[in-house]
């Protein structure tokens, strides 16, 4: 048997069933109407974040990184648990317009902004962290356009990179960001033009899992940001130190030590350069706040065996839970957490694959793993589902259409 990652805290069983905030996996089923099914838990996104800022410096503002769940009920939970919010789109910048946050809150990154985008951008009064000197000089342009003084800050490409993470944003060449060196020039650009001045965004990797490195990361961070603004000649307004904090997924993964990452930026806070002593600090994170507050069920409508070997064939699959497919940016698949929601806490009585219901042999959630023994009707688990699931999966892939999402 493969190993299975380990099921986040916070789920019980009641019956025999799966619990998620306290409502059998079969109770929300039903109430649903429908599966496949994201399920998705108020209790731990609200206890995420209320750790998280226990642990972090009081000085630290929290961003959510929309790109990883831009759910609108979500959304709008987050809004009372959040300092800031940043997307990557103007669809997202509509999507959390929509869901109630005030666009003085919203910072927008990302390669390749059309020209609409940054026009609702600066219309709405969101930041913009500029991406190129191209990009800079059409934001001015349209702000000119407009008659609006923009926001605007500079994603800074930093020489180093987050180690241990599971996708590198810096570091060498890189489509996101305007290489450290160019930096000064352009900031300075931007002040003799007028602008609102919102600092940097230095963003060098995601999903680490080493409280080391990320801390070894925030200190090249703020001495990059101390630099940078020495040598464009004022005091920095705003730093974005990016986001970083992975969650277990795979066997063997033990959580980010947040407490050591908090008690190491205090420290460091405590002893900034004058250049940085009024500046206002956040991180983004967005899989770390949402992750694990997330489940995804999918119901068993067939049991094979093939050549000795048992499939659980599911009315979900890879065009829901990409990511956990293994074809998500994986170079060696592995098993997210999984289990049988209907048999929660029974023992495991075979090996057995579970499998979507996609005519492609990529199509597969659990690889020989050890289950209790299920059947037609009874409804599998991926846990880790509340980050780059429903949004980052191909829905349409075959016509099968998106899964049913709740708020509970």
């Amino acid at each position: 048997m493969k190993p299975l990652g380990p099921i986040p805290s916070g789920y019980t069983a009641i019956d025999g069933v799966l619990a998620i905030a306290g409502r059998k996996a079969t109770e929300l089923v039903a109430e649903a109407g429908v599966t496949p099914l994201f399920v998705y838990s108020r209790d731990l996104l609200t206890a995420r974040v209320a750790a998280l800022r226990a642990a972090m410096p009081e000085r630290l503002s929290i961003h959510y990184a929309v790109k990883a769940n831009p759910y609108g009920p979500l959304l709008k939970h987050m809004l009372g648990l959040v300092d800031g919010f940043d997307i990557a789109s103007g669809g997202e910048l509509s999507i959390v317009r929509a869901a109630g946050v005030d666009p003085a809150r919203v910072s927008f990154a990302g390669p390749g902004k059309r020209d609409a985008e940054l026009e609702a951008a600066i219309a709405a009064g969101a930041t913009l962290n500029l991406e190129s000197e191209g990009e800079a000089s059409r934001a001015l342009a349209i702000a000119e356009r407009v008659g609006v003084r923009p926001r605007l800050a500079i994603r800074v490409n930093p020489d180093f990179d987050l180690k241990g993470s599971g996708m590198k944003m810096g570091g060498g060449a890189k489509p996101f960001g305007i290489d450290a060196e160019r930096v000064p020039a352009l900031a300075r650009k931007l002040l003799a033009a007028g602008a609102d001045w919102q600092g940097f965004h230095i963003f060098a990797g995601s999903q680490a899992l080493s409280a080391d490195a990320i801390i070894e990361t925030q200190g090249q961070t703020l001495a990059l940001a101390a630099r940078l603004a020495e040598e464009t000649g004022v005091p920095l307004p705003k730093c974005n130190l990016g986001g970083g904090f992975g969650i277990p997924y795979f066997p063997g993964d033990e959580p980010v030590d947040i407490g050591a990452v908090g008690e190491a930026l205090a420290e460091r806070f405590a002893d900034l350069p004058e250049v940085l002593r009024d500046t206002a600090f956040c991180i983004e994170l967005g899989r770390y706040l949402v992750g694990e507050a997330g489940v995804y069920l999918a119901t068993v409508v067939d049991r094979k065996e093939s050549h000795g070997e048992i499939y659980l064939v599911t009315d979900g699959g890879l065009h829901h839970q990409l990511a956990a497919s293994g074809n998500f940016g994986t170079v060696v698949r592995r098993n997210y957490p999984s289990a049988i929601a209907t048999r929660f806490d029974a023992p495991v009585e075979e090996e057995a694959s579970i499998v979507g219901c996609l005519c492609t042999p990529l199509d597969r959630l659990a690889d020989k793993g050890g289950f209790p023994w299920a059947d037609v009707g009874d409804i599998v688990a991926i846990f880790c589902a509340g980050a780059y699931g429903a949004s980052a999966s191909p829905a349409m892939f075959l016509g099968q259409g998106p899964a049913a999402e709740m708020l509970v």
